[in-house]
């Protein structure tokens, strides 16, 4: 790797640091239905996919304030930090803007102010409101299995393709419950390929 002299003291540290991201849930228990966005044309991956509002953690931000930040900024819609609740956290050991991995901390919102709007069309074909029975196929895997696990009850954590070092070899999310160990899993996938 090369290094630029005049860089800080940290820009290699840095460069290699898992990227921090942070999505939000929105959901409407009363009416049966999440807020998603679906991922525009000139989007950097999963073109036409539907995902959560999501977005990467700014130098110095809390990830609670980057879910905040993001969601309004996608959306429109407004949610007090005290009212996020933890989902779901997705470990990826490789990610289309961060080669070294990604760290995706989903909350959960169900008091929110503020009406649902597209505030980023060059980014969204659009944003809406979907039924929780009706969540489309063609969702972005890691938020996809994020959002059903959460709304099957279940408090897990998401790993991706740490369990071989070849990202073409990587298998589709696995999710466990949070402290149960997936050794054995891993175990199983490298002898199979």
């Amino acid at each position: 790797m090369k290094t630029n002299p005049d860089a800080s003291p940290l820009a290699a540290a840095t460069e290699s640091m898992t990227l921090l991201v942070a999505a939000v849930i929105v959901i409407d228990r009363q009416n049966g239905r999440v807020a998603l966005i679906q991922r525009g044309p000139h989007a950097k991956f999963a073109r036409g996919s539907w995902d959560l509002p999501v977005g990467k953690s700014a130098p110095g931000e809390s990830i609670t304030a980057t879910a905040v930040r993001e969601l309004g900024e996608e959306t429109g819609l407004v949610v007090d930090q005290a009212d996020l609740r933890l989902a779901h956290v997705i470990h990826s050991s490789f990610g289309v803007e961060s080669p070294n991995g990604f760290l995706t901390v989903v909350f959960a919102a169900e008091r929110w102010s503020g009406e649902l709007v597209n505030r980023e069309p060059h980014k969204h074909s659009r944003v809406g409101w979907v039924a929780v029975e009706e969540l489309p196929d063609e969702f972005v895997e890691t938020t996809g299995t994020a959002l059903r696990r959460y709304l099957a009850g279940a408090d897990l954590l998401s790993l991706v393709g740490w369990w071989t070092a070849d990202p073409q070899r990587a298998p589709s999310v696995r999710s466990w419950p949070v402290g149960e160990s997936w050794a054995g899993d891993q175990a199983q996938h490298d002898d199979a390929g």
